[in-house]
């Protein structure tokens, strides 16, 4: 099989010339210990990217979870067509982050509604639990295991409308999106008191020092941790934003919202995102 996953290519083409990226995002909730109110835990994450030909270090806020795994290659591209990988990563991580015809769109959502509802199985995995339990471990230094959170299928949102991607690996290229939406209760008092600890005593300068501390180590340049927000409180701010900038990274209390956190709230009305 390795021989012919070789024959899959990487990057975009002149035919391949629309990227798709496949990812599952977790609503991490929890009830606040000091009032009961549901808070909302988010990944903050620190990352190194080259501006302009110099390093800088930038800290956002973002759903947790992350790419789905492609398990069967090549019985996509006997669905689909050709295809390639965005990137020599995406390749040996198995990401379901490609580059296609435009044509073969609708065929990716298909595969995608089929492996969900479970009609289909076998060409990916879209759980996100061996995800989640790596983030935990990156920005709390804790083993997560599924006993400790209930989890829970919500649903599956498009983003139908190519955006230039910044991913590091596939700057620019025009992207639409596939994410599967998972809800987890956690009830484990001692990780949510970690998880608020780690929203209160770390901020984004923390972690852009520790970002640039990993370089210095010879590291890659990233540094984790948790953003808690009071649920109803989260809402209330993007319903005071316009509907049309609802789906754009926003500013809130000096913390930078991936555009992504707009997926996980099904009752907030935004053009960007299909459910």
């Amino acid at each position: 099989m390795k021989s012919d996953l070789t024959a899959i290519g990487t990057g975009a083409t002149a035919e391949l010339s629309l990227r798709v990226s496949v990812a599952a995002l977790v609503k991490v909730l929890f009830q606040s210990p000091e009032d009961g109110r549901t808070m909302l835990a988010l990944e903050r994450i620190a990352t190194l990217r080259q501006s302009g030909g110099r390093p800088q270090v930038t800290v956002i806020a973002q759903p947790l979870g992350g790419a789905v795994r492609l398990l069967d290659p090549l019985a996509l591209k006997k669905r689909i067509g050709n295809f390639h990988y965005d990137s020599e990563e995406s390749r040996e991580e198995e990401d379901f982050r490609i580059q296609i015809h435009p044509a073969s769109w609708e065929a990716i959502k298909d595969i995608c509604r089929r492996h969900f509802d479970g009609t289909s199985t076998g060409i990916l995995d879209f759980s996100p639990q061996r995800e989640l339990a790596e983030e935990f471990e990156d920005a709390l230094r804790i083993k997560l295991h599924s006993d400790q959170y209930q989890f829970n299928q919500q649903g599956l949102v498009l983003e139908n409308i190519a955006t230039e991607t910044t991913n590091v690996h596939a700057e620019r290229n025009p992207t639409v999106r596939v994410y599967f939406v998972f809800e987890a209760w956690i009830f484990d008092r001692e990780i949510i008191s970690m998880m608020l600890a780690s929203s209160r005593a770390c901020s984004d300068s923390d972690l852009e020092q520790a970002a640039w501390k990993d370089v210095q180590q010879g590291g890659k340049g990233r540094a984790n941790a948790i953003l808690v927000k009071e649920l109803d409180d989260l809402m209330s701010f993007y319903r005071s934003i316009p509907v049309l900038q609802r789906g754009d990274p926003v500013l809130l209390e000096g913390h930078r919202l991936d555009e992504t956190v707009t997926a996980l709230l099904d009752e907030l009305d935004s053009p960007k995102y299909r459910r």
